[in-house]
């Protein structure tokens, strides 16, 4: 496996990635697939504004990928982050994601952010599972705050704190 920065010839394999979550899990709140433009333009926009987005390579294939957004645009929330993390499902519980976490999360006090929030729609033992490995705690959870699939979803969130002081 390989990590590295994400580039724009990675958005369509990025977006066959997510869309399968869109279109048939409770995952993401996102109800319509995503197109390679979609997703290169996210790609660059985040990279853009200095933020991190990986990939993870298995035999030159992505299977996996990383990134982190601004948690909010007011100025005095500038060290904090969200994070996200998506798989291929059949590289899931490999430690794909593991590996590409880690690598944000070191990117991210590289880049001298403080905390970093994780939302996880639930059920997703799985994501919880991860998050707590690597170190986050829940902190809150928003009740039937989005609708799909038929069903009322509930929103957990976990954060991890990076750093003391901003760099």
């Amino acid at each position: 496996m390989h990590l590295r920065d994400a580039v724009a010839a990675d958005a369509q394999s990025v977006a066959d990635i997510y869309n399968h979550y869109i279109l048939g899990t409770t995952i993401t709140f996102e109800e319509l697939a995503v197109t390679h433009a979609d997703m290169a333009g996210r790609i660059a926009g985040l990279q853009a504004a200095g933020l991190p987005w990986l990939v993870a390579e298995h035999d030159g294939v992505v299977v996996g990928y990383a990134y982190a957004t601004k948690w909010r645009v007011r100025p005095a929330y500038r060290f904090s982050v969200e994070s996200t993390v998506y798989l291929a499902p059949e590289f899931a519980g490999q430690g794909v994601g593991t590996a590409l976490y880690s690598s944000l999360l070191q990117r991210l006090i590289d880049d001298g952010y403080h905390l970093v929030i994780g939302g996880i729609a639930l059920p997703n033992p799985g994501s919880v599972a991860l998050h707590e490995k690597l170190g986050f705690e829940k902190v809150g959870e928003f009740k039937q705050v989005g609708f799909k699939l038929d069903r009322w979803i509930d929103v957990g969130y976990w954060q991890k704190t990076l750093a003391s002081l901003p760099a």
